[in-house]
């Protein structure tokens, strides 16, 4: 037998059962609002996907008392993943300081070859991408985290573009433009915000795309416009840019919406967005950000 359901929380104390001579009864009491269930064969109950689906007689089974839902579980199994990569990406970074004060290596990110250095990075996943794309190898776990229908042909769209613009970024524009910098905050916090938001709350449609959603839209917006001001500033503070705020913030918002606007017109299957909406964007914003 199969669970009904793998959303509900279900509590329970514990479950028995017990052999009689001439029937078999087997009684489960729950805590909530299920009633008692009796039967001679087995027991079938809403659950967390972590509870056995079936309860068998002559078997004696005890079940504690706490099951943790699956939302709940993907948020925390996200969170630890989210932490993971910040704190192995900052021991890298920290690393590669510490030898440089040391002398042992030295830094030269304000030379011409640090921007083909940088994008080593994303032109190995991009080779990752055609190799499995190609199915000239097959890497499970990179097909499962990176597509949506876990089919090896989706790398050489939406995931391949997105690794093709930060390769673009990081040559074209290095880290001493703004343009290179909001191009990459609309496609990775806007778009990638808009997506998530729009999958849980995207009820209500756009009525000239109704693949797309006014939550998803408006996410989108406000996260890409956010991310794009977040880094901006930390790039100033670092002195890599040097920005006049009071024009910078409109000029900002208004690449910000016609990002938003790009990325919610019925272009999808001609166009994927993880080029569409970075490609726009790094056109207005040349000329909202000029040289």
């Amino acid at each position: 037998m199969r669970l009904l359901s793998s959303h509900h929380l279900l509590a329970f104390s514990a479950v028995h059962r017990r052999r009689h001579s001439s029937a078999t009864t087997t009684t489960t009491t729950h805590l909530h609002r299920y009633k008692p269930t009796t039967t001679t064969d087995t027991v079938r109950f809403p659950c967390s996907p972590v509870v056995p689906a079936v309860l068998r007689l002559g078997e004696r089974v005890s079940v504690s008392a706490f099951v943790v839902s699956a939302n709940a579980h993907d948020l925390l199994h996200n969170a630890g993943a989210t932490v993971g990569v910040l704190g192995g990406a900052y021991t890298l970074v920290f690393a590669f300081d510490d030898l440089t004060r040391r002398k042992i290596i030295k830094q030269g990110s304000n030379s011409p070859s640090a921007r083909y250095f940088a994008a080593f990075v994303p032109l190995v996943n991009c080779l990752r991408l055609l190799v499995n794309g190609f199915s000239l190898t097959s890497d499970e776990g990179l097909i499962k985290s990176v597509t949506r229908e876990g089919d090896p042909r989706e790398l050489l769209r939406g995931p391949l573009c997105y690794v093709l613009i930060l390769i673009l970024c990081a040559l074209a524009f290095w880290r001493e433009s703004p343009i290179g910098v909001v191009s990459l905050a609309m496609m990775c916090g806007g778009d990638g915000v808009a997506d998530i938001i729009g999958r849980r709350y995207g009820s209500m449609k756009i009525p000239y795309n109704p693949q797309k959603s006014w939550a998803g839209s408006i996410s989108m917006l406000m996260f890409g416009f956010l991310v794009s001001i977040g880094m901006l500033y930390y790039y100033s503070v670092l002195g890599h840019v040097q920005l006049d705020w009071g024009n910078a913030v409109p000029r900002v918002a208004f690449v910000a919406i016609v990002a938003t606007v790009v990325e919610s017109l019925p272009i999808s299957e001609v166009v994927d967005d993880n080029l569409s909406v970075p490609l726009i964007t790094m056109a207005v914003a040349c000329f909202a950000f000029p040289h």
